[in-house]
Formats: structure tokens, C-alpha cells, sequence
């Protein structure tokens, strides 16, 4: 259980669904019912299959470039603090790639989905390594099962989030999401420096 709540707190503040809501929400204005549906169950099938994707095969990753665990834990570390400052200092969507000209281009695309709502603004750099590393760390199948399960949870939270995004809008407003962000952002920091630290001492030992 003490895993499914860290990985999942931890899964939770990195990917940060809230922070997407806005985006979501102006892309999706003109759409219809309907659309705003298909569109909520696809970004949330493809964040899954990329989550599961990375925690299952990232490893080989880490083979064939011949990058070792520590040296990804430190690069996460780094990219899941730089994440929490991006939300701190209110430039989220430009740390996740979205300038202005990638928001016109993605205003003008048919399909949203994938690219950006999924990737980068859901499953972004910092969430793929995490999960990397967690494969490399928990080797026991109870573990990979718990979080397997965290990642199909996060999968749940994120579709019921962008099912509630117009509500979830009209009841915190654009403040109260950004205030949400910040702490989630200060949380994010501080999982970042832990990762650095951590990898640290255990090297130094």
C-alpha cells in the first residue's frame, strides 16, 4: 500500500492533469459533446500506453544508449525539479514545449489528442524517467504489480479530471487551478532534490 500512494503521489504531481485542464479546455471550446468525449478517451488510452511503455521497455533504453540507473535518476531528478520550478513560477506550458507558436499549431490540428494534450503535456520527460527508474529499482513482481496498478489509477484520475475539466474550471477558476500548480509544483521540487540527494549518498557509500 506504501507504494501504490508514494508511486501514485508521485505519478500524480509529476504528469499534473490539473495544469492541463486550461489547455484542454481551450482547445476543446469549439468542439461538441461528443468530440470533447473521444477526444478525453483518447489522450487518456495514449498517456496509458505511453506510461506502460516506458515502465515495461524504458530499460532497454538504458541499455542501448548504456546509461546507468544512477546517471538517470540524477537526469530525472534534475528534469522533476526544473518541472516543480516551471510550475512555480507560472511557466508550465512553456517548460512543456507549448510557446506560441506550438499553441496556434495545436489550436489548428484536428486531432489534439496524442500530441499535445497525451505527450509532452501529460507524459512528459520527468514522468518517462521516473517510471524507468522505478522499473530498475522494484524487481519483485508484487511491486511491478502495484505499480502497474498506480499507473492504471493515474490513467483513471487523468480521464475523470478532463471528463470534469469545464466544471473543475467554473469551480476553481484559472487562480485556483494556478494556485493548485504552485504546490504541486513546491511537492515536485522537493521529489526532485530528494531523487539527487538519495543518488548521491548511495554513491558516496
Amino acid at each position: 500500500m506504501d507504494l501504490f500512494l508514494i508511486s501514485l503521489t508521485s505519478l500524480f504531481s509529476i504528469i499534473n492533469p490539473l495544469g492541463t485542464i486550461p489547455l484542454f479546455v481551450s482547445l476543446t471550446k469549439d468542439k461538441t459533446n461528443k468530440e470533447k468525449a473521444n477526444i478525453t478517451i483518447k489522450t487518456t488510452f495514449s498517456v496509458f500506453i505511453i506510461l506502460i511503455i516506458s515502465f515495461f521497455l524504458g530499460k532497454y533504453l538504458l541499455v542501448f544508449f548504456g546509461i546507468s540507473l544512477p546517471s538517470l535518476k540524477i537526469a530525472g531528478g534534475l528534469i522533476i525539479a526544473s518541472s516543480g520550478f516551471a510550475l512555480l513560477t507560472g511557466s508550465f506550458s512553456k517548460h512543456k514545449g507549448m510557446k506560441k507558436k506550438v499553441k496556434e499549431d495545436a489550436f489548428s490540428r484536428s486531432e489534439i489528442s496524442l500530441t499535445p494534450l497525451a505527450m509532452p503535456m501529460l507524459a512528459g520527460p520527468g514522468t518517462i524517467s521516473l517510471l524507468i527508474t522505478y522499473n530498475q529499482v522494484y524487481v519483485e513482481l508484487n511491486d511491478k504489480i502495484i505499480l502497474f496498478l498506480s499507473i492504471l489509477t493515474i490513467s483513471i484520475l487523468i480521464f475523470i479530471l478532463l471528463k470534469s475539466s469545464n466544471f473543475i474550471v467554473k469551480i476553481l477558476g484559472d487562480s485556483g487551478i494556478n494556485a493548485l500548480s504552485r504546490i504541486i509544483g513546491f511537492v515536485l521540487i522537493a521529489i526532485g532534490i530528494e531523487y539527487i540527494l538519495s543518488t548521491i549518498i548511495s554513491l558516496s557509500k
